[in-house]
Order: structure tokens, then sequence, then C-alpha cells
């Protein structure tokens, strides 16, 4: 089972773009490739996909338990040649231990590379190699050099010797730019000339990465673990989940959508941009994205907006993370300061800030029966939005691990709609309590 953890010194170093470009080298020596995404991330995965052709992975370490971790990476890339995983962050950034991409190679036992971005540095980029290589335990067998000016590799290579460590190539400072925005990178969908892109990246992997090394040295045992038990269900039918899906919304999992799969749902994706109305179903998906960047077109198609207040409120089992949950909302403001109307499920209004609100890893606790879980029961979730609420819910109680609290989500017996984005797999029994209910809702149990 060949795996490698492409690390990074930082939040910026470009281990996107290195791993980017081995996934591209590897898919074009005709290598099946699967590829994982340490941690929470939405956008660096979607640019994984567009070069492998297929889904990509998260492998998170604060939503799942060791064994959940080993079962979705093996599950995940039982079919292909080698599975690249890219890092978080900084290689140890996580919370108490968990989440981080050391934390991800330690549990799976996989070996990491660590990306440095050599721009500004010299001598010192031994300094941060010794760090990373002695800070904790760690899987660390090499680096590769971002940024590093050609001449300076003899440096590279003779600070690897030094170090007891290996060399494992560089990327020359280049032109190759994807562009930001408030939560990372645009959306590869985004880019009108990403293949392009990525492959100009690939050619230079090619030329100034050990490929042949990074592929042979990434071989690794097999994982031991228990499959998670999902239950199943006897249905007259396979129960609809319309799920959303556009350039307005994005941010969805594909591990949720698996394991609904895996309960014996049918998925019917949609558009609230350019579609009239949900597809024929018994529950709904508004996932995270942007929609504040297509308030506008949003607001216009009202047919759309009618018909998921309707379902809504006529007792459809929802789910409606961040961008969904600021759908739901009556109003709307755009990056530009304009308000829209949006489908008015919850009475409030979401506006702009300045910054990063409640970003991070957080425990909710239920503070009533609802549709994913019991009054007192918690579940782990993840905050990253710039735009807040007036009406952000008090139906679970959130805790960050150093100490601060608040209260969030709008949640009843078929709704739950909130800033917080969830992971089915961090708590089974809450895809289990979805599918029930859109089962009840579709009264489509088989009757015994």
């Amino acid at each position: 089972m060949k795996r490698i953890i492409i690390g990074g010194t930082h939040s910026g170093c470009g281990k996107t773009t290195v791993t980017c470009a081995i996934l591209q080298a590897l898919r074009d020596r005709s290598f099946k490739v699967a590829s994982f995404k340490c941690g929470p991330d939405y956008i660096d995965p979607m640019f994984h996909e567009k070069i492998i052709g297929t889904n990509a992975y998260n492998l998170d370490s604060f939503f799942c338990d060791d064994n959940t971790l080993k079962f979705l990476l093996t599950e995940n890339s039982r079919h292909s040649d080698i599975s690249v995983i890219e890092g978080v962050m900084g290689f140890y950034d996580g919370v108490n231990g968990r989440g981080s991409a050391n934390s991800v190679s330690e549990i799976t036992d996989t070996k990491a590379v660590i990306v440095i971005d050599c721009k500004g540095m010299n001598q010192s980029i031994g300094a941060v190699m010794k760090g990373f290589l002695t800070y904790q335990k760690n899987n660390i067998i090499g680096f590769i050099f971002n940024r590093l000016p050609e001449k300076l590799v003899p440096m590279a290579q003779k600070l690897c010797d030094e170090l007891n460590t290996e060399y494992f190539g560089f990327m020359p400072t280049n032109r190759i730019t994807v562009e930001s925005r408030h939560l990372g990178l645009v959306t590869a969908d985004e880019i009108d000339d990403i293949k392009e892109k990525m492959q100009a990246l690939a050619d230079l992997a090619k030329k100034h990465i050990l490929l042949d090394r990074i592929i042979g040295i990434s071989e690794s045992e097999e994982l031991i673990f228990t499959p998670p038990e999902i239950k199943s269900h006897s249905f007259k039918r396979p129960p609809v989940i319309a799920a959303a899906r556009d350039k307005a919304f994005c941010f969805l999992y594909s591990d949720n959508i698996s394991l609904l799969r895996k309960m014996g749902c049918e998925i019917r994706y949609f558009s609230p941009l350019s579609d009239m109305k949900i597809p024929e179903a018994d529950g709904l998906i508004l996932c995270g994205g942007y929609p504040e960047l297509y308030a506008q077109q949003l607001s216009e198609n009202t047919s759309m907006l009618e018909d998921i207040k309707r379902k809504i409120s006529g007792g459809m089992p929802a789910v409606a993370e961040c961008g969904g949950f600021m759908y739901l909302h009556s109003e709307l403001e755009n990056a530009d300061g304009r308000v829209y109307k949006m489908a008015g499920v919850i009475d409030g209004r979401v506006y702009k800030t300045d910054r990063l609100q409640r970003f991070g890893y957080v425990t909710m606790t239920a503070e009533k029966n609802n549709l994913l879980c019991g009054k007192g029961e918690s579940l782990p979730a993840h905050e990253f939005h710039y735009w807040d609420s007036t009406a952000c819910g008090c139906d679970f109680a959130a805790r960050k691990t150093d100490g601060r609290e608040w209260k969030c989500v709008h949640a009843n017996e078929n709704l739950y709609a909130g800033f917080p984005h969830l992971y089915f797999y961090s708590n089974i029994k809450t895809a289990e309590s979805f599918v029930r209910k859109c089962a009840e809702y579709g009264e489509i149990y088989e009757k015994n």
C-alpha cells in the first residue's frame, strides 16, 4: 500500500502547489492516484479532483477516531496505485494533538515529506529543517524546497546530508499563480486554464522533484482496523436526498455523500442558481460555499427560494451548513454591501465582517432533541466564515478547546441550520438519524 504525506512548514508555504504538481506528474505516468487532504478544508480537494478525475477525500483526526481514519484511508484508496495526502497548515498544527498532518501521519503510519518555502532564506533553511525533524515524534523522511534558487540546490542537498534526512528536490520560483479570496484559494472550477496550470506545475515537478524516490519510499504496511458499523434499513425504495451543488454551493464532503449512499440513499444534485425547484426528494442538503458571490442571481431565482421554503416549512428534513444556512435567511448582504432577499426560512440577516468568525474546531452539545441527535448529545464541527448573522440560533452550545462558548444553530425535528460544518463519519448516528427522518417524511419504510 503506497502512501505519502506532503506536509508543510506553514500555510502558504506551497504544499498545495507541490501536491498538485506531484499528482499531475503521477497521472502523466498513468498511475491510479487517490488523493486526500488533512483537516476540514474543502477547496484543496477540488484542485486534486480536477487532476485525478475522481473524488478527493479528507482525513481529519479531530473529526475521526484512529480506527475510522484508517478505514477511510484504506476504503478510499483501494483501487489506487498510490495515495498522496496533502497536509494542513503547518505540519504540527492542530488541536490538543488532533487534526494536524503529523497526527494523521502517526495514526496511519505514513511517511511525510515537508515543503519549505525558501524565499528570503539561505543557511536559515537548515534551522527550519532541524526544528521540524526534532520538535516532536514524527515520520518525516525528507524535504522539498519550494521557491529555491537553483544555485542553492547544492546547499540544500548538503543540509539534508548533515541532518541525516533526504533531499526530494525543489520547485523553482515561477509565475504559475492561483488567486486567493477570503476562505483561501479560489475554487478550481473558477479557473479557466486550470488544466494548463496544473500541467505546467507537473512539468516542473518532473524536472526538479525526485518522483521515483518518492514513489519508492512510499511503500507502507497495510492498515489494521475494524470497519465502522453502518446500519442498514429496509425501504420500499431508496430515500432520495436532494443536494445543492454548483458554483455557489460547493463545500460538500465526498465521504458524507458516500456514507448516505451506503445507508441506501439516492443522491440527486441540483443548482439553486439555475434550477427552478429542487428535485423530487425526501430530504435536502444545502452545503457551504460562496452564496455571497452570487447573491443577486440566487435572489432572482424566486421559484427556487419559494420551493425550498415551502418544502422545509412542510417538514422536509434539511441540513443547511454555513453557505446553505446563509441562503435560508431573509436577507443576505454581498461583498459590495448590497442586500438581497433569500429564502426566508431563518428570520434574520447575513452581513459581511472584516475577519474570520469563530474560526476552528468546536464541540457542539444539543440543547434539545433535533433532526440529527438527542438533547445532551455532542457533535464535533468546524467553522470558517467571514459573514455573520443576526440570527445564529441557540439550539446547540458550541465550545472550543480554549474554553470559549457560545450558542449556535437552528435545530428542530426536521432542520439543522447553522454555520458549523459537520462530518458524518465523526458520529455516524447523525447520518442515521437524518436518513431515518427522510424515510419517515417520504413514508418509504417497509412495513413488517
